[in-house]
């Protein structure tokens, strides 16, 4: 592939809901650039940018996919994304190497959550934006209603530059806003020019005048000419439309049918005449040796510099760092260094991709996407600059997980594959977590939902040969008591020889400090347990509180006294008093009033002000307690709750499910409370075999 200049390239996130076409919007682009002799099918699985088997096997995208579409003697790196919220973290990856993007939406369903997610990810970025409205060639898709629903969601700010012409119901052609001209389609996408139908006129007029108005603001003398009511030519409107979309205060909305190759090209156009080259951007570094920002802007005239915003990692095809290029150009021989690992790079071949494919070139220019192979330190969010100059670029800002199942190895010694999997997908999915709970002898897997973390189980059995069963966690309960006991156990065993023989005597109450286990006194006159014997006793307690004698669970908030017993000079010995000090604990613990405590999520509920009431009903359910709520100023409110973490299982889906999709949350560990009398007797009638073994 030929190099490209920063003046020559496009950086162009596809977004949009899941399902709104943007898979087939860059399969028509790749086909009418000559990447492909033929138009593949997301139904069929063939398309360039859903390659693996999992989204081949679903029908929908899993991974954000480069595509360079060469328009003219442009390069457009075509970013196309998973519009499902599952897999939001790969929309964040690419919207933060993106200078522009496409909001695809359905002319069939309208504008749907995944539409305004999608806006609210522009809004992070600064992104310059335009809407694609698909499905043209549908009976009921209406683009009129999807230009009416986003002014009223966005303002004056929404500007139809086509309008769909239609015979007999069939989709036909489009009106150019600009040009105030008909175009018909004729065979693969080409088209010629037409009579603008009687019933178009009134929105033509109405939105033209939108767009006339927008030019005329961009300067005084295009105001006074406006207000003389002179007419302004196609070039002045199309220069003063490029300004108005670099800086945001006009999207525009084109439409057309990908499926039919129409209006594709029109999108292609608009994309290099509107949205700008990456030089026309800004980019900050801190420069690590000077502690100073670093304005890195594009410029290739500057030091090399370049971040990575995503990693590839297959077990067949190795590993892959997609990058895009900051400042100066990279050749495929440089040595690189990455400041946050303080190591250096040398690099063998520079690559750009093309689906699946790896295409090798000679460098890469400032404000270009490529691809380095084997790096094998340098992780997402890292960046990779020269040692004089040594810059360190914000790393990727990604959605944090909070669903998460247990998971087991369902072959017998499979685990140690399973956990190397998992360091690899995790190397390429920032939004997936994978944990060993030591003190719950569990492992376990977070994910953005359910269809993620089945996904992720796909994955190891189809990528790395290992299956793995997920289930329900377990919660973290612990032990405590509520009152006083004084207890007395005696260890005295005869073997013949030396026995063994340990007496104490032990008060047990609540220490009130939920944070540490236990506190250990001993008050002992006159040695009747000799000053020797303590830690033996103490290491009893501490044994002891590590499974509690109620269900198994870890023990805080008790302190123990040991204020007497008796010692015999020959017979007794460390390993005697330690276990007296077990039995006392059991016996002093069951007679204190024992509880099991349950831990409390403090939650963050953000849902649009129409679902309120059911997610604050839904709460409830989970013996939840409402905190408060606050208005994010956003058309949202942030509903605060104390819930139990064992009532937060599911409560992803169950969200999803209530709000459309539109409802997220977040969640921290708060503290412990008593559980209730209901949920205790529950636990302790389940953990009942556990409470004397070893088992998890």
């Amino acid at each position: 592939m030929k190099v490209y200049t920063t003046d020559r390239i496009r950086n162009v996130v596809i977004l949009g809901h899941g399902g709104a076409g943007k898979t087939s919007l860059t399969e028509a682009m790749a086909y009418l650039s000559g990447i492909t002799s033929r138009m593949g099918s997301v139904t069929e699985g063939n398309t360039v940018s859903d390659f693996d088997k999992e989204e081949i096997k679903r029908k929908f995208s899993i991974s954000t996919t480069v595509v360079p579409i060469i328009w003219g003697d442009i390069k457009v790196n075509v970013l196309d994304t998973p519009g499902y919220f599952d897999f939001v973290g790969e929309a964040e990856e690419a919207a933060a190497a993106a200078d522009a993007a496409i909001i695809v939406v359905s002319g069939k369903s309208g504008v749907e959550v995944g539409t305004q997610k999608a806006w609210e990810l522009c809004e992070k970025y600064k992104l310059p934006r335009m809407f694609f409205v698909t499905n043209m060639d549908v009976d009921n898709a209406s683009f009129r209603q999807v230009v009416e629903d986003l002014t009223e969601l966005y303002g004056k700010k929404i500007a139809p530059i086509h309008l769909p012409i239609r015979e007999n119901e069939k989709f036909v052609g489009y009106v150019n806003v600009v040009k105030k001209a008909g175009r018909r389609w004729v065979g693969k996408g080409e088209k010629v020019e037409c009579e603008i139908p009687d019933y178009s006129m009134e929105y033509l007029e109405r939105y033209r005048e939108n767009l006339l108005e927008a030019v005329a603001e961009t300067s005084e003398e295009f105001m006074d000419r406006y207000f003389a009511g002179e007419e302004f030519s196609t070039a002045e409107i199309m220069a003063a439309l490029t300004m108005n979309v670099s800086d945001g205060s006009i999207v525009p909305v084109a439409m057309g049918s990908p499926v039919n190759l129409q209006g594709v090209a029109n999108l292609l156009d608009d994309m290099v005449q509107y949205f700008p080259s990456p030089d026309k951007r800004h980019i900050a570094g801190i420069n690590t040796k000077t502690n100073e920002i670093y304005e890195a802007n594009y410029d290739f005239a500057k030091a090399k510099s370049a971040f990575v915003f995503k990693t590839i990692v297959d077990p067949f095809i190795g590993k892959y760092s997609l990058i895009k290029v900051a400042s100066g150009v990279i050749k495929n021989d440089d040595t690189l260094y990455n400041p946050k690992q303080d190591v250096e790079v040398k690099l063998n071949k520079l690559y750009v991709m093309e689906g699946s494919r790896t295409i090798e070139v000679p460098e890469l220019h400032a404000g270009d996407i490529g691809a380095l192979a084997k790096l094998n330190v340098t992780k997402t969010g890292e960046s990779l600059s020269t040692k004089t100059t040594p810059i360190q670029y914000a790393g990727i800002d990604v959605s944090v997980p909070y669903t998460y199942k247990r998971y087991f190895a369902k072959n017998k010694g499979d685990e140690d594959k399973i956990s190397q999997a998992l360091a690899k997908m995790m190397q390429e999915d920032l939004t997936m977590k994978a944990v060993n709970d030591a003190e719950n002898r569990q492992t376990l897997i977070y994910g953005m939902g359910d269809q993620h973390l089945d996904i992720i189980a796909s994955k190891l059995q189809t990528k790395y040969k290992v299956e793995v069963e997920l289930a329900r966690p377990k919660v973290a309960f612990r032990e405590t008591i509520r009152k006083k006991s004084d207890v007395e156990a005696k260890y005295k065993k005869q073997s013949g020889g030396h026995g063994q023989y340990g007496h104490v005597k032990m008060r047990f109450e609540s220490s009130g400090d939920l944070e540490t286990p236990y506190v250990f006194e001993q008050v002992v006159v006159g040695g009747a347990v000799p000053k020797n014997y303590f830690p033996a006793v103490e290491k009893g307690i501490q044994e002891s509180v590590q499974r509690g004698p109620l269900a198994a669970y870890p023990v805080v908030g008790v302190k123990a006294t040991l204020y007497d017993g008796s010692y015999h000079p020959v017979d007794s010995s460390e390993m005697a008093f330690k276990t007296a000090a077990i039995q006392a604990f059991k016996k002093g613990f069951m007679e204190a009033s024992p509880v099991l405590l349950e831990p409390i999520a403090s939650v963050k509920v953000t849902v649009p002000d129409k679902y309120t009431g059911d997610v604050m009903g839904d709460l409830n359910k989970r013996r939840g307690r409402v905190l408060g709520m606050n208005p994010d100023h956003k058309g949202n409110q942030i509903i605060e709750a104390d819930v139990p973490m064992m009532e937060m299982y599911g409560y992803s889906t169950q969200l999803r499910s209530m709000t459309g999709g539109s409802g997220t949350f977040s969640y921290e560990f708060a503290r412990y409370e008593q559980a209730p009398s209901d949920i205790q007797a529950k636990e302790v009638e389940a953990r009942a075999g556990k409470v004397n073994t070893n088992e998890d």
